[in-house]
């Protein structure tokens, strides 16, 4: 019988290690066919709630810290531009209840249950006004949170230091900890033109408990910049790429582009034909064991993201989660294991597999 742990906040958790926080609910759901790309609203927690919570339990199970309610793009701009506006209070309390639910169902210690509020795509640094709208729209996000008793707010995917700010602002006056996630393009600088260094060191001197970035950079592109990052703040540390394989040439995976295929709408993979692009899980294990070795303690991956490579990441950093009862063990693989009860003719046969296609010298 497992006995339940008291549960610890975010930031003791923090101070005795990782904290790993599994997103990419957006992407996974479109691909399961219960979300559509382009508006990108989260309508299945209203329409397939159960399968939002299936989610949150193999992220669970596949050892994710934290369940995120499932409110990235839930925001009053987003459901105007679908026509249901009326629906967003009831949106978010539904997700913010899943995820309490999913949270309680950890063996022993609780997960952390985190609030979301992300971009509003209203923000403009050349208009004042948007300030004010924005900020409501952050207000009334963050009072269902903290209505829902949430353990800490995730402010994320913020191209505007000035946003980042107002987000930050919102979740400090409710109290709660808050960890707010930066996006740059290849530039380095945000929407407004501050470094990302800087407009981290910014945030950190308003009160934010976590900086750091999410989305857009695979964990090539993103790895150095977290290292200029850590050592440039004194709080904690948060990256969660995409699992993509950007590149110094190519850093974002908004602008990948996949010169063997043709029939791609507008040929740009981005974001629905990203396939040959994604990481596989050992490469989102060794992020997570680089930016653990330089000193970032919160850690997940983002859109595109799949249990398997929040299972490997938290292998990576020595732990078992439930989920790795049934990780990769290929011994008894009839061709490629090494197990002495195989039939040596398949053994054999495994040579051939290993090599076709292949030059024979």
């Amino acid at each position: 019988m497992v006995t339940e742990r008291a549960k610890r906040g975010l930031l003791d958790r923090l101070s005795e290690g990782a904290v790993i926080c599994a997103e990419g609910y957006l992407f996974e759901l479109e691909r399961r066919g219960y979300l559509q790309a382009g508006a990108f609203v989260p309508e299945v927690v209203l329409d397939h709630p159960e399968v939002v919570s299936q989610l949150h339990r193999e992220f669970l199970r596949a050892g994710s810290d934290v369940m995120e309610a499932f409110t990235y793009y839930a925001h009053r701009e987003k459901l105007r531009l679908i026509g249901k506006e009326d629906q967003l209070e009831s949106l978010q309390r539904n997700a913010l209840q899943l995820a309490k639910s999913a949270a309680a169902e950890a063996d022993g210690e609780p997960a952390l249950v985190a609030g979301n509020i992300c971009n509003t795509n209203v923000y403009s640094a050349d208009d004042g006004a948007t300030e004010t709208e924005v900020l409501q729209m952050f207000d009334e996000q963050i009072v269902w949170a903290a209505e829902a008793g949430v353990d800490f707010v995730i402010a994320e995917t913020l191209r505007y230091h000035g946003e980042a700010q107002l987000a930050l602002k919102s979740i400090k006056q409710a109290g709660l900890p808050a960890a707010v996630m930066l996006v740059v393009d290849a530039d380095e600088h945000t929407r407004d033109g501050i470094p990302i260094v800087e407009a981290c060191q910014r945030l950190e001197q308003a009160g934010a408990d976590i900086v750091g970035m999410n989305c857009s950079r695979g964990p090539r592109t993103m790895l150095p910049l977290l290292e200029r990052i850590r050592s440039s703040v004194s709080c904690y540390v948060g990256g969660l790429p995409v699992p993509y394989r950007t590149t110094p040439e190519v850093p974002t995976f908004q602008s990948l582009n996949d010169e063997d295929c043709a029939c791609i709408p507008d040929n740009r993979p981005f974001p629905t034909a990203l396939d040959p692009f994604v990481c596989n899980r050992y490469e989102m294990g060794e992020f997570a064991r680089q930016a653990y070795a330089m000193g970032v303690h919160f850690l997940g991956a983002c859109c595109g993201t799949g249990p398997h490579h929040i299972r490997s990441m938290a292998e990576a950093l020595g732990r078992s989660p439930k989920a790795s009862r049934y990780s990769p063990d290929m011994a008894k693989h009839w061709a490629f294991g090494n197990d002495p009860s195989l039939r040596e003719a398949n053994v054999e046969y495994a040579d051939k597999l290993r090599t076709s296609g292949k030059q024979q010298p």
